[in-house]
């Protein structure tokens, strides 16, 4: 072998590297290397389909302006991995990428500087594209798209109209179409939500009674309203402290007409589906929070002129229930407060410093205004009014004042809550604060604070129910039998899931596909009238606002648009005046179904052919969900997004448009790369690259400054572009590190000195093959011997393993170990061509384009990419001899070879005869002798 010392004009450095890289990538888009068929359509082919399949996808990434840091590809190089030894398995592999563009980043940067978010964003796509390529990712590039595309977004907007037109059967428990919900109801087998015939209704009536079945539709609901970027917002996109998720701005509860997609309908299916998934639990969990299904009972409470429902999980509690709490916001507290001014004796704690209850309501509604539900739910000094009413306990008949207070949301349960201060936390802190009586019904003390663990029940008696002495399901289940037969509560299912808020005061996103009638009522548009297009605007700035201008209402970009809004159209009933709707789609729609037109994004008729599907991700058997073969993405995506597609996909599913129940059947979530950054006195961030590190400080340009750990970003000047880290030592190095970082379902930190160890790596792997001075390979045709086979096929084993699992640090580890063993045993003669060849093969899913290179240099025709992987003798798994540990009364003393399959006899006269275990137990006696097969000795002596 060449002498690392000697001429080196052929070392595998990064100009070399750069030079290969380029060719190889030329190559792949030259001859399609990644272009997978289907089985029908565009892009099928005249060869049939391998009969193993692989659809591995890479959550949307947004194409931010400031361009990728080497964060971001971590994901991406580790499915690009996956996919490369998948094909290499002999699988049909779908891998490609497309770009969630529509979106606010993208629109406030128009405003800001007058260009086109579209010009924006495409320009952000081809930057990206750019950035990926020079990584060699096996991507179709033909099945690529944007949300913003015209053709991909009509299809969003088709959807839409799918879920618009369709209402969900709670006795099939699964959406049907409208139409054939207005046969049911014509024909009697049905009644309208309030009872009444449906043929006796005017068409106005009728139309109002079939919006109320749609699973979208528009609600005058509580929304979060954000002035400050002009647009409503999702309760997932607002901050624990009322600040909108981006931007930080404030967020106020206002109540709006929107649309909203009626998510809730399929809660069950939601929460039970996810058994069927091969996801983190920690994920399933998360949803299923999210979604909160509990049992328990609703109970009415009567008021003066109102009764009262509230759901609660533990019944059991009813008899220590000492006050009421309904949300400020709701209707129910319009109707139970009284217009009478407060009475004299009232406690002052009540009144909120007003006269009369409707007063201190009204002021009390401003005051909270800006706080967000989580803030609400969590801050522990209670606030709240009196409304001057009282409802009756049913269990005793006890008259309960009932209270305004904004720990209660009016978006879960009924919007009201009875409050057991004994043995609930908040309601404890409420009652405290306002002088309530605290009545605890379980045997617990709560001279200090609410008992809220389980005890017998006492002070729970009347006339007809007796809870005391039970424990807490056998009470629970007493107390809501008592209640369904007296008739004052029921048992019931309760879910924390709201509705899906589905409309956004933006111009950049999908238009909806509807319009409005002179009378205001909405009209699908048939879908010949599809994609309605976003119209070319010289202003697309929303009337601004004061961030923190609570009573601003929401203006849409679009409604300045008057040519555009204002249209006439025949809808099959003559040329008519109508309205478009000026609110946009959320950000999620286009991701909420994308994984579906990578399947077929050429499709001109369908949104996806459903054969195409099938193939694609399709059910293996009646058992299984079907969906995505793997998806990975951040946790940070394990409730919105994810939540979102399986609510659409399952949709499409009842249709009859998908064949597969779930859109991801297995779901990885990758960690992040992070970094140190650094502040200095004033707290601004300096260039960490710039950073000297002196006797464990930190230094700036002279100056101490403190050294923090986290995110990478531009912000926070620690970033790192993966362009430089390519310049400097070629994508290959890049690549090998980043999956050798660590394991990829966590975090680590980034180390630009420490990537130079995965180019010494692939530089000792280029050795081994070629010749640094001359260039030609330098390899024998010698026989393997035995030592370098139990190696060899001891790597194949492990490296297969390791692929198949992701466990591609492993991988990574295992394949240096080979690398060194064979530069170490071939120090001094060429390397058998038959030990580098099969290594070749190994690295190439890592370093694909310094596995082609070799590839060629062996003599190979074509690409490597479908070269069969190597397969692993067992024989060679199974030592001949092992190492085993021996201990003498507990503690390891020696250590002895024994044939692997030696019999226990063998082994213990192997352990006796050692000679340093001899001395030990020389002149002692051994009282006993304990072999753990393959494992270890243990002499047990006195």
């Amino acid at each position: 072998m060449t002498n690392p010392s000697e001429n080196t004009t052929h070392r595998y450095n990064a100009d070399l590297a750069r030079e290969i890289e380029g060719k190889w990538n030329g190559y792949w888009r030259e001859h399609g290397t990644f272009h997978t068929p289907n089985p029908v359509g565009d892009l099928a082919t005249d060869a049939p389909l391998p009969k193993d399949k692989l659809f591995v996808q890479d959550m949307f990434p947004y194409p931010s302006g400031v361009g990728l840091h080497v964060g971001h590809p971590l994901s991406y190089i580790a499915t690009d991995v996956y996919a490369r030894y998948n094909r290499m398995l002999g699988k049909n592999v779908l891998h490609t990428m497309g770009y969630d563009a529509f979106g606010l980043p993208a629109e406030q940067f128009a405003i800001q500087t007058g260009t086109h978010p579209r010009t924006t964003t495409m320009k952000n796509i081809d930057n990206m594209r750019h950035q990926l390529s020079s990584l060699g990712l096996g991507h179709d590039e033909r099945r690529s798209f944007a949300t913003t595309d015209e053709d991909f977004y009509r299809w969003t907007q088709w959807i839409f109209l799918q879920i618009y037109n369709s209402w969900f059967d709670e006795d099939q428990q699964r959406a049907r179409p409208i139409s054939e919900l207005i046969s049911e109801l014509e024909s009697g087998a049905r009644t309208t939500k309030d009872g009444k015939d449906y043929s006796s209704l005017s068409t106005a009536e009728q139309a109002a009674a079939i919006d109320e079945f749609r699973l979208v539709y528009l609600s005058n609901s509580m929304v979060n309203w954000c002035p400050g970027l002009g647009t409503v917002l999702a309760n997932e996109e607002v901050t624990a402290d009322g600040r909108s998720e981006r931007g930080n701005f404030p967020v106020f509860r206002k109540k709006l007409s929107q649309w909203m997609m009626r998510i809730t309908a399929y809660a069950d299916r939601l929460n039970d589906d996810l058994d069927n998934l091969e996801w983190p639990d920690k994920v399933k969990t998360m949803q299923r929070n999210w979604i909160g299904r509990s049992r328990g009972a609703e109970v009415v409470f009567k008021a003066t002129d109102v009764d009262v429902t509230v759901f609660t999980t533990r019944a059991d509690t009813l008899f220590g229930a000492t006050f009421m709490a309904v949300a400020p916001e709701s209707e129910l507290a319009d109707a139970l407060v009284s217009d009478q001014p407060y009475d004299s004796e009232v406690d002052q704690r009540w009144t909120y410093g007003s006269a009369s209850p409707t007063e201190a309501l009204a002021q009390y509604r401003r005051d909270i205004a800006a706080k967000s539900d989580v803030e609400r739910q969590e801050n522990k000094d209670k606030t709240g009014v009196f409304l001057g009413a009282y409802a009756t306990n049913p269990v005793n008949g006890d008259q309960v004042p009932v209270f305004a207070a904004d720990y209660v949301l009016a978006g879960y349960g009924t919007g009201a809550v009875m409050a057991v201060p004994a043995h609930d936390e908040r309601d404890y802190e409420f009652a405290q604060a306002f002088g309530i009586t605290i009545t605890p019904v379980l045997d617990g003390d709560v001279s200090e604070e609410a008992f809220t663990g389980d005890a017998p029940h006492i002070n729970s008696a009347s006339e007809d129910v007796d809870l005391n002495g039970m424990g807490k399901q056998e009470a629970i289940d007493a107390m809501i039998a008592w209640l369904q037969s007296s008739g004052n509560g029921a048992e019931k299912i309760q879910y924390k899931l709201r509705d899906w808020l589905f409309a956004r005061q933006r111009y950049w996103g999908e238009p909806f596909p509807i319009v409005y009638d002179e009378d205001g009522h909405a009209h699908a548009l048939p879908e010949d009238m599809l994609p309605v297009q976003l119209p070319e605007v010289d202003d697309y700035k929303p009337v601004s606002f004061d961030p923190d201008d609570a009573d601003s209402e929401p203006q849409p970009p679009l409604a300045k648009v008057s040519e555009w809004i204002n249209v006439e159209l025949d809808l099959g009933d003559g040329l008519k005046k109508y309205r478009r709707d000026a609110n946009v789609m959320p950000q999620w729609a286009g991701s909420s179904w994308y994984q579906l037109r990578y399947v077929d994004p050429t499709n001109d008729e369908k949104f996806v052919d459903l054969e195409n599907e099938a193939y694609w991700t399709g059910p293996r058997d009646e058992n299984d969900c079907g969906g995505v073969d793997l998806y990975v993405g951040g946790v940070e995506h394990a409730v919105l997004h994810l939540l979102y597609a399986r609510f659409w996909h399952k949709v499409l599913f009842d249709l009859g448009h998908v064949t597969s129940s779930e859109p991801y059947r297995r779901l990885y979530n990758q960690g992040y790369i992070q970094a140190y950054a650094y502040t200095d006195a004033r707290g601004m961030y300096v260039p960490a690259e710039d950073v000297e590190e002196i006797d464990g400080e930190f230094f700036y340009q002279g100056e101490k400054v403190n050294q923090e750990y986290g995110k990478m970003g531009k912000s926070l000047k620690n970033a790192v572009a993966p362009d430089d880290v390519v310049a400097e030592f070629g994508a290959d190095t890049l690549r090998v590190y980043e999956m050798a970082m660590g394991p990829l379902d966590t975090s680590r930190p980034w180390a630009t000195k420490d990537v130079v160890g995965s180019h010494r790596f692939l530089q000792r792997l280029w050795r081994l093959a070629v010749d640094e001075s001359t260039g030609e390979v330098n390899l024998s045709d010698a026989a393997r011997d035995d030592d370098t086979l139990k190696q060899l096929h001891r790597t194949i084993a492990g490296v297969r393993e390791d692929y198949a699992e992701l466990r591609l640090n492993t991988v990574v580890a295992k394949l240096i170990e080979y690398v060194n063993y064979l530069t170490k045993t071939f120090a001094d003669s060429a390397t058998p061509r038959a030990a580098v060849e099969p290594l070749v093969i190994m690295v190439a899913p890592l370093a694909p384009h310094l596995g082609e290179e070799l590839w060629s240099r062996l003599g190979h025709e074509g690409t490597i990419t479908f070269v069969d992987f190597p397969e692993f003798d067992e024989s060679y798994l199974v030592d001949d001899e092992v190492e085993l540990p021996v201990q003498i009364n507990g503690k390891v003393k020696a250590r002895i070879m024994v044939p692997a399959e030696a019999e226990q006899d063998a082994v213990l006269e192997a352990a006796l005869a050692d000679a340093k275990v001899a001395s030990l137990i020389e002149g002692k006696n051994v009282v006993k002798k304990i072999y753990v097969p393959g494992r270890m000795v243990n002499l047990v002596v006195k």
